[in-house]
């Protein structure tokens, strides 16, 4: 692909210059409901691909636009348009990852074996997106640390059987973001190592979780959906102001915040094993992020807000001095322990690997380009999941912009230390029960 096929659409200024640098077009202007379609219909024909990284843009609408122009598609996270995230007018439920996913998944075609149209990946960076990829070879890595011959499983139904022999009860993302700056962060100002109005939004949604058959204690402010796949449940209670107890090798034991994901739906959904109506095993899956230091400081002061973002925002790039992002998948539940897989990427392996990125962005960005790849080999597949993709074709592409990608065990469970100050309302007959894991 040569730079001249590439153009950049983009409601501000910033990145500009690079576009320059590389001999990229780039056009400044935001994408409405009202114009959307005047500004990409003369971009987009047959055989294009439309890479959708934008907040605040339908993609669904954008989707549409794509089947009718005949392009391929590949998103981050399924966006609504302005407001779908924080309207106070909107129930929670609707203001959810399980209610968006829904919406994108009612546009694949009614009666099976119909043709979907252009491959549309919805939900690839690096969470959603490569953590999936991570949950399969996590299994495999398991599954053969007891039996070096156990082969990939073929199918969905196989995937779902793996878990369930394994014994995984939950699925941690576990992630914990290390990296500084030389300029810490200042009041009314919020910080991150990724898109701050990406996490703002996702942050205010309800917290939401992919919900295991082995749970036995519904939160109180826990609410199933009405509709759908039955999946996940939702909190009362945004994610950013809910927090998990995870493990990660490096970091060890610690509290991460149960922002919603759509990889939490999906995964769980995609393990999901049904004897007719009955679902007769599924995980419990959901995120567990700590963010990088100044973040923390940032949802802090967002809370002390009352949920109204600061005025001021401050993507942490060239400014990052040290650290890494330890990203990977934490399986719960197996008899041997605990068991991550993931990436391990520091700041200065990204800027030798790839310039203009921070370690967050690079797990983010090595994802999109396999997903790329992957529908540009494959693009009559309509809407696809992460799930869907050949994983091992995923990760292939990906390892070389991921540091160390590693699986490492641990002993730890979410009871340990527990109750040692003071008394708490624990379930000791099963440690992987998300009332032992959630911090209230």
């Amino acid at each position: 692909m040569r730079p001249g096929q590439i153009t950049v659409i983009t409601a501000e200024p910033r990145g500009h210059e690079e576009a320059v640098e590389y001999g990229i077009e780039f056009i400044e202007a935001g994408l409405t409901r009202e114009n959307y379609r005047a500004v990409l219909e003369p971009l987009l024909g047959r055989g294009d691909f439309l890479l959708n990284v934008s907040v605040d843009v339908s993609s669904v609408a954008l989707i549409e636009l794509c089947r009718e122009r005949g392009a391929l598609y590949l998103d981050t996270c399924i966006e609504p348009w302005p407001g779908g995230y924080t309207d106070p007018n909107l129930p929670p439920a609707a203001r959810s990852n399980y209610a968006l996913r829904e919406s994108a998944l009612a546009l694949r075609p009614k009666q099976p074996g119909q043709n979907g149209g252009p491959t549309a990946i919805i939900t690839h960076g690096a969470n959603p997106g490569l953590v999936s990829h991570f949950v399969k070879q996590a299994l495999l890595d398991v599954a053969r640390d007891a039996d070096p011959a156990v082969a990939a499983p073929a199918d969905r139904g196989g995937w779902g059987r793996l878990a369930q022999r394994l014994g995984v009860k939950a699925i941690h993302i576990a992630e914990r973001d290390t990296q500084v700056s030389t300029t810490p962060k200042a009041p009314g100002e919020f910080v991150n190592t990724w898109s701050i109005d990406g996490f703002y939004s996702e942050g205010s949604q309800p917290a939401e979780l992919g919900w295991g058959t082995h749970e036995r204690h519904l939160p109180a402010d826990g609410r199933r959906h009405d509709f759908g796949s039955q999946a996940a449940i939702y909190l009362l209670r945004p994610g950013a102001g809910t927090r998990v107890r995870s493990w990660t090798p490096l970091e060890g034991p610690y509290l991460g915040f149960l922002i919603t994901h759509g990889e939490s739906i999906s995964i769980a959904d995609y393990l999901t094993l049904q004897d007719g109506e009955r679902t007769v095993y599924r995980p419990t899956c959901h995120y567990a992020y700590h963010p990088c230091d100044d973040a923390v400081l940032s949802l802090h002061e967002l809370a002390g807000k009352n949920w109204h973002l600061q005025t001021r925002k401050r993507l942490m790039m060239e400014e990052i001095v040290e650290g890494i992002d330890e990203l990977g998948v934490l399986l719960l539940g197996p008899e041997k322990g605990v068991y991550w897989y993931g990436s391990r990427l520091s700041i200065a392996e990204a800027r030798r690997v790839a310039p203009h990125n921070n370690a967050t962005s690079l797990q983010v960005t090595a994802p999109v380009l396999a997903g790329i790849i992957w529908a540009i080999e494959n693009p009559q597949r309509g809407i696809v999941e992460p799930e869907e993709l050949d994983f091992a074709r995923v990760l292939e592409i990906c390892r070389p912009y991921l540091g160390d990608v590693v699986g490492v065990w641990g002993d730890w469970t979410p009871l340990q230390d527990r109750g040692r100050l003071f008394p708490e309302d624990l379930d000791h007959d099963d440690p992987w029960q998300f009332k032992n894991i959630r911090v209230v």
